[in-house]
């Protein structure tokens, strides 16, 4: 295979994972409101917590992009904005009463696609697929970072 057939049948595994619609259940969270979601539930575990720009790095997006989710899930009942009672300028990310329950249904949408993925095509070769992608992803990790120092 020539290199740009490399790229090519790179980009349409990440447009074909991208498709696979795993979070479809009753709430049908996107992808990153359910990132955002896991986020702040990760956090309220460990008894902190987490305000929208802290959201917007984690998940590598605009605090705008943040605000404009955060606005829809709150309409939609799965979190709240509290604000800080020490600054009056920061507003923490909390999680609903239902945010749980939501969370779950997700997980198990999740989890039954996931599911029918392996049955399709064997639990043996999805271990060896993932095998390859860490072996994959420690080389991309090693040419980022040969790149970024032959940019300085």
């Amino acid at each position: 295979m020539e290199i740009n057939e490399y790229l090519v049948k790179c980009f349409q595994m990440m447009r074909n994972m991208e498709s696979i619609d795993f979070f479809a259940g009753a709430h049908e969270l996107s992808r990153t409101e359910f990132r955002l979601l896991r986020e702040v539930i990760l956090e309220e575990e460990k008894g902190n917590n987490i305000i929208s720009s802290e959201l917007a790095r984690r998940l590598g997006i605009t605090r705008s992009a943040i605000s404009q989710i955060v606005t829809k899930m709150e309409k939609d009942g799965i979190v709240n904005r509290v604000d800080s009672p020490t600054d009056r300028k920061i507003a923490y990310i909390k999680l609903s009463p239902d945010a749980c329950a939501v969370f779950e249904e997700q997980c198990r949408e999740a989890n039954a696609t996931m599911a029918l993925i392996v049955a399709e095509m064997g639990e043996k070769k999805i271990r060896e697929f993932f095998n390859l992608y860490d072996n994959l992803n420690k080389a991309i990790e090693k040419v980022k970072k040969k790149i970024d120092a032959d940019k300085k």
